[in-house]
């Protein structure tokens, strides 16, 4: 590795913050051949992100009317990021349902550009590192000389804004049943009666009771059929 770009990789690690990461960010996408640089970052969960948090030096007409056209709703750009964390080129192929989206890219000097996203599992935040110049087309050699660069890159800022993120309560592990509970559990699903369930595995009609109790209580439902619909959400049966 180049020394100009350990150093740089150096600093981007040690910052804290995304708005002091972003203009050493943005000194290396120059310094690799990019005279515009974005950050997007998305959530599924409108609760976490209503609309994504974008950093950028793209021109103000672009950025206007992205936010005021809700662009991201249908960039196919974001919509692959969102799916891969495999790179992407922006070409005219790619925006060809959205052929209005690439004549702004291309009236603003956008043209030539490629995305990279992150997908980080905890805080379920995708973000986005785009580079874009106004002149020469992005070579294949280009995206491998700096994939790795720009994975790094993009989880660092990931990590920290799912930093500045509240801690999302751990989801409630669904109760331990024994093979017997769900076993009888599953014969309930199936409309089974307790006589019927006992018959069906050789059991007495008190001991399938006392099973069928025993999930309520594990539950915390009120009868047998609240039981099996919780345990069917759970993934139990």
């Amino acid at each position: 590795m180049e020394i100009w770009k350990e150093s740089q990789i150096k600093q981007l690690t040690f910052a804290t913050r995304i708005d002091t990461a972003y203009p050493i960010l943005l000194t290396f996408a120059k310094n690799i051949g990019f005279q515009f640089c974005g950050i997007s970052i998305t959530s599924p969960d409108r609760n976490t992100l209503q609309k994504p948090l974008r950093f950028n030096n793209y021109p103000p007409a672009w950025n206007k009317q992205y936010e005021e056209e809700s662009h991201w709703e249908f960039d196919p750009v974001v919509t692959h990021c969102t799916r891969s964390m495999l790179p992407i080129s922006w070409s005219k192929e790619l925006f060809s349902k959205t052929p209005q989206l690439w004549k702004s890219l291309k009236d603003q000097g956008l043209e030539h550009g490629w995305s990279q996203s992150f997908h980080h599992e905890e805080s379920g935040l995708c973000s986005i590192l785009s580079l874009a110049r106004p002149h020469c087309p992005i070579t294949s050699i280009e995206l491998y000389e700096h994939f790795g660069y720009m994975l790094y890159v993009t989880r660092h800022l990931s990590e920290l804004f799912a930093s500045t993120l509240p801690s999302r309560p751990e989801k409630a592990r669904p109760p331990r049943l024994s093979a017997r509970e769900v076993e009888v559990l599953k014969l309930c699903a199936c409309g089974k009666t307790a006589y019927e369930t006992a018959r069906i595995l050789s059991l007495s009609e008190r001991t399938v009771n006392y099973h069928v109790q025993n999930v309520i209580v594990k539950m915390n439902v009120c009868n047998k059929i609240s039981a099996v619909i919780a345990a069917a959400k759970a993934g139990i049966i």
